[in-house]
């Protein structure tokens, strides 16, 4: 049975990488390395064992709740269902159009129970300094009706999904507040049709955290 082709939208996570200016990146180095390795193994058996030091917002990652919210679900508490196998629309639109996205090319029928994937191709400032300044972004108006709308997750390939002009985060915290997970910092949905493939986006299962990279990638028939 063919499982379908799957396309991977999440940045690679490297040593030193910076995700947001003034955030330190992640320190990647060895617990044990080979070498050291081969004085606890029989001749020619080795194995490596890594270890990383490394803020949540880093690379692709999903948002629970509980980065909001105090009283909000975590990462352990997250249903599957709301970060695996979900059925998802992509919004192309570019970011020449401007920064603030208010509506988006589709009816509230369309999104309802599905991951909204915002596809401005902002991606392709990722570790520039570009990335940051005057990327787009949600409206808060816009928050409310996928809330209204009964979306699932919402998704965008760009530094945040609220402006970062002024110290308020209208999209995180109704998205949020409603348990709507966010996905920010996607790469590569110029390759997702717009409709009719299946989102991917699962955090590991850690208690008391609200943010974590996640592998995101969407399979397509």
């Amino acid at each position: 049975m063919s499982q379908g082709r799957l396309i991977d939208v999440s940045h690679d996570v490297e040593d030193g990488m910076i995700t947001y200016a003034g955030i330190p990146g992640p320190v990647i180095s060895d617990y044990l390395s080979r070498e050291s390795s081969r004085e606890r193994y029989s001749a020619g058996t080795e194995f490596n064992i890594g270890r990383i030091e490394m803020v949540a917002n880093t690379g692709t990652y999903v948002d629970s709740p509980f980065h909001r919210y105090a009283d909000g679900r975590d990462l352990s508490e997250l249903p599957l269902t709301s970060v695996a196998n979900v059925e998802c629309v992509v919004a192309s639109i570019p970011s020449t159009r401007g920064r603030a996205i208010g509506r988006l090319p589709f009816s509230e029928d369309e999104v309802r129970g599905r991951a909204v994937l915002v596809h401005t191709g902002w991606d392709r400032h990722w570790r520039r300094d570009a990335y940051s300044e005057g990327h787009p972004y949600l409206t808060a108006g816009l928050a409310d009706w996928l809330v209204a709308a009964g979306v699932a997750l919402v998704g965008i390939d760009s530094f945040n999904i609220d402006s970062t002009d002024t110290g308020e985060r209208p999209v995180h915290s109704a998205l949020l507040r409603h348990d709507i997970p966010v996905v920010e910092h996607l790469c590569g949905l110029e390759d997702v049709p717009a409709r009719g493939g299946r989102f991917f986006a699962v955090p590991v299962k850690v208690r008391g955290m609200g943010t974590f990279p996640v592998r995101a990638f969407v399979v397509v028939s």
